[in-house]
């Protein structure tokens, strides 16, 4: 019998491999998505879209997937959403680095930026409040101001989660950094439910359109 750590060391060889050896999909079948945050720092406001992955993972039964690629420095998990495919990914680098892993993941599987899903918090939206939003600009967001710079590309729907702004200007940074508080949290299971079923209906949706000429 193998030692155990032999047969770790195999089972990420495996899933490394089929990461790297995903089969081409046509337009509108194969989408990345992106969450958003510090690694490292889980259960901070500004890490929020990472726990909104999590959550996605496990709704799709992928959650114990996770591979390191380090041609891009993030984890993936690959999952089927009916016939369509989803590249889920963590980045490993900081918030304002991000783009960099996000836009070499759409490199190496040969998608445009109308393909990836960015997942983020949003200060000025009341939490508990989620929306999808159709391209734009970074609107003061540092991840994804790097994924519009690294992408080359305003065009990437963004799956907004609230936050809340706090009263005061100057305490806006520690509200984003910091955890949420025991209240907060208690609105948290729901508010991940919501976002995932919010994200998994616009894909699905997306996926079922004509294919463009």
């Amino acid at each position: 019998m193998r030692p155990d750590c032999c047969r770790r060391t195999t089972l990420w060889l495996s899933r490394a491999m089929s990461v790297l050896t995903l089969e081409p999909r046509p337009a509108g079948k194969r989408w990345l998505v992106a969450g958003l945050g510090n690694p490292g720092l889980p259960g901070t406001r500004h890490s929020v879209g990472l726990a909104v992955l999590g959550h996605l993972a496990r709704r799709l039964g992928v959650a114990d997937t996770w591979a390191r690629d380090r041609r891009c420095a993030a984890d993936l998990a690959v999952a089927s959403l009916e016939d369509a495919q989803l590249v889920l990914l963590r980045p490993r680098r900081l918030m304002n680095a991000s783009g960099r892993s996000v836009a070499r993941a759409a490199e190496l599987f040969g998608l445009t930026a109308e393909e990836v899903y960015l997942v983020h918090d949003e200060l000025d939206k009341p939490l508990g409040k989620v929306a999808v939003k159709l391209g734009g600009s970074a609107r003061g967001h540092n991840g994804v101001r790097s994924c519009i710079s690294c992408l080359n590309s305003h065009a990437m729907p963004r799956l907004r989660i609230g936050i809340g702004r706090p009263a005061h200007p100057d305490t806006v940074q520690a509200h984003v950094l910091g955890s949420f508080s025991a209240a907060e949290q208690e609105l948290l299971p729901l508010l991940l439910e919501r976002a995932t079923d919010m994200l998994l209906d616009h894909i699905r949706e997306r996926s079922q359109r004509p294919l463009r000429p």
